[in-house]
């Protein structure tokens, strides 16, 4: 029964350590999430940005 006890609680002890990293894993990763999705925001902004220099150049050259 000892045996039995000592072998639960240190299944229990393993499972708490699991869920512990599966917490600090799932918060670096939404900061991770949070960065990428703060650059594609910036980048979408030099895109639009770099679209509209385009159009306005194109629209500058003559017909040919």
């Amino acid at each position: 029964m000892e045996a039995e006890i000592t072998q639960l609680q240190n299944q229990l002890e393993q499972l708490v350590a699991l869920y512990e990293s599966g917490k600090a894993e799932a918060r670096q990763l939404r900061a991770r999430v949070s960065t990428l999705e703060a650059e594609n925001r910036q980048l979408v902004g030099k895109v639009r940005l770099a679209s509209e220099k385009l159009e306005s150049l194109l629209q500058k050259l003559p017909e040919a």
